[in-house]
């Protein structure tokens, strides 16, 4: 993440006669020396890690004066039941929302249904508690439709009152109207959608935008983002944004929410760019984040020498200080980064020497043991480890023990007959645990990058349950869907499984037909399908789906209050 300008570094010695006339380096022109000396070490140290990666609070003006303009109203008390404020898209990043105001004499509850154009796609919503004071934030609206929204308001006896407004909205921008998305299956007495929830296409560029079950763009943000996209505790969304579509590279990571208001904003790489990393440059955080149980965000990012994806490190968002980083170099063998030949693939730093050994794509917290869990693509390898201490707990990967040093073979985790090794996986995640027992979920690409298994390589991509047995350092297949796709469905990069809360699982194969394609497929535990959708993807501007979550669009969780 980052916006640098490219300097030139220059110290000449001109004698002149017996003069020697020195011209010293200005501040910034040391910076780039610094730099250039940085990304030719192996290891950096942690401190040299945090200025690298240049936090820095970005304020937005524009957000504020919106809040402000929102309390106010609700503190003039102006609007009422009969005639209340209703703002589209309110922060001008979120066009499919709308936030309404009105003021009531007696506490009441108030609940919405956006209507539906067809059977179980109506979007509902309460927002919880008796109050008097009323902020409605109202999401799954419509693009270019004048939208019925249903409002019924219920005060402390029961008693109710119901009425429909109208909601007009704009049609849907270039990026996002210009894909086209077909629905072959859609079982919706089986999908879990519930009240409220809608499939997130998060891209690997360009506007990330969620549908309902027929497939209808029912929510998307303006700014454009890249593969981060995380749910919060709070019910806010954590974004990797660029600002202008024209920036030459993501650089923001935004704390939002789904009517598009920011609560906090932070920019990386004050430091980086310039002529070791290229015009384009690369972003310092990618992929994936873990929220903390204090909050923090756990973020995969690059640590501004010339391995890139290897590195994480932990923000606090209330301070903006990073508390800690774990270079990966520092925790595996040196012949894994030393020895490698694999250079970052993708097209921002292609060309330009960084070194992508390790890959790591994903990442997961887990708070009862402060254990972390991680996927690294280029490694064909998943692993444990103590956040803590900094000492792994196991590593499931097909290269053989004996290419291990000794003092890491203990690791190792042994599988069961019929057990598949991972090639190349995205996404792995806790789903259980019990006792030394645990089960994870993964989407196993099945290409071998180093270590996968080449004899099954390319031949199919699945969905995969694993068992782990953390004392007994085995590990046994107990579910997988995708193979009956064959070649058809394999995706070389990118991809995601999700487990639903009734069972089903929402699998992403994002880089379908060389990424022509992003199916999304969701299955019950027996692998029945009950969805079934496609986007027809612009492989050129690398629109594919990186992830596909369903998601609640208003969590219990989430209050929107412009009062503080």
């Amino acid at each position: 993440m980052k916006k640098r300008k490219n300097i030139i570094t220059l110290v000449a010695a001109v004698t002149l006669g017996t003069s020697c006339i020195t011209i010293f380096p200005n501040r910034s022109q040391t910076v780039l020396a610094e730099k250039n000396n940085n990304a030719k070490k192996t290891k950096l140290s942690d401190k040299q890690i945090i200025k690298n990666l240049g936090v820095q609070a970005v304020s937005n003006t524009e957000n504020d004066k919106l809040t402000q303009k929102y309390a106010d109203i609700v503190k003039e008390r102006n609007y009422t039941w009969e005639n209340p404020y209703i703002k589209v898209n309110p922060y001008e990043n979120s066009p499919l929302t709308a936030l309404m105001i009105f003021h009531t004499d007696t506490p009441t509850e108030i609940s919405y249904e956006v209507v539906g154009k067809t059977a179980n796609t109506s979007i509902k919503n309460t927002v919880s508690g008796y109050q008097t004071d009323h902020q409605i934030p109202i999401v799954g609206l419509y693009a270019g439709y004048d939208n019925d929204v249903k409002i019924t308001m219920t005060d402390q006896n029961g008693n109710q009152q119901v009425k429909t407004v109208k909601i007009k909205t704009i049609n849907l921008p270039r990026w996002i109207k210009t894909t086209k998305i077909s629905v072959s299956k859609n079982d919706k007495s089986k999908m879990n959608i519930g009240d409220n929830e809608l499939t997130v296409l998060n891209r690997t560029t360009k506007q990330t935008f969620a549908v309902d079950a027929d497939g209808q763009v029912r929510w998307y943000y303006l700014r454009w983002n890249e593969h981060i996209f995380e749910q919060l505790k709070n019910g806010h969304i954590l974004l990797f944004n660029k600002i202008k579509s024209g920036d030459s590279k993501y650089n923001m990571l935004v704390e939002t929410d789904y009517l598009g208001r920011i609560y906090h904003q932070y920019k990386f790489d004050k430091n980086l760019g310039g002529s070791y990393y290229g015009t384009a440059g690369v972003s310092m955080v990618h992929h994936d984040v873990a929220e903390m149980p204090n909050g923090n965000w756990l973020l995969t990012v690059n640590d501004g020498s010339k391995y890139v994806e290897d590195t994480i490190a932990e923000l606090n968002p209330n301070t903006g200080k990073i508390e800690k980083v774990i270079d990966f170099k520092k925790i595996f063998p040196s012949d894994m980064y030393a020895k490698s030949t694999i250079k970052a693939a993708d097209q921002a730093t292609s060309g330009l020497g960084l070194m992508d050994w390790l890959h790591i794509n994903s990442i997961d917290y887990d708070p009862e043991t402060n254990n972390v869990l991680f996927s690294a693509r280029n490694q064909d390898m998943i692993w444990s480890m103590n956040y803590k201490t900094n000492k792994l707990n196991w590593i499931f990967t097909n290269k053989p023990a004996s290419k291990w040093p000794s003092s890491y073979r203990k690791y190792l985790l042994k599988p069961t007959s019929g057990t598949k090794y991972p090639g190349g996986q995205h996404g792995v995640y806790i789903l259980s645990k019990k006792g030394s027992t645990m089960r994870v979920l993964l989407y196993d690409n099945n290409i071998a990058v180093t270590n996968g298994d080449k004899a099954q390589s390319k031949k199919f991509s699945v969905a995969t349950e694993y068992e782990i047995n953390t004392s007994k350092k085995s590990i046994k297949e107990v579910w997988s869907y995708g193979k009956s796709l064959g070649a058809a469905n394999f995706t070389a990069v990118i991809g995601y499984a999700q487990r639903l809360a009734n069972g089903n699982t929402l699998i992403d194969f994002g880089f379908k037909d060389n990424g022509n394609q992003s199916n999304i497929i969701e299955v019950d535990k027996n692998g029945k399908q009950v969805f079934n959708m496609t986007t027809y993807n612009s492989v050129e501007n690398k629109t594919y789906v990186y992830r596909a979550y369903r998601m609640k669009f208003y969590p219990k969780e989430y209050v929107f209050n412009a009062l503080n």
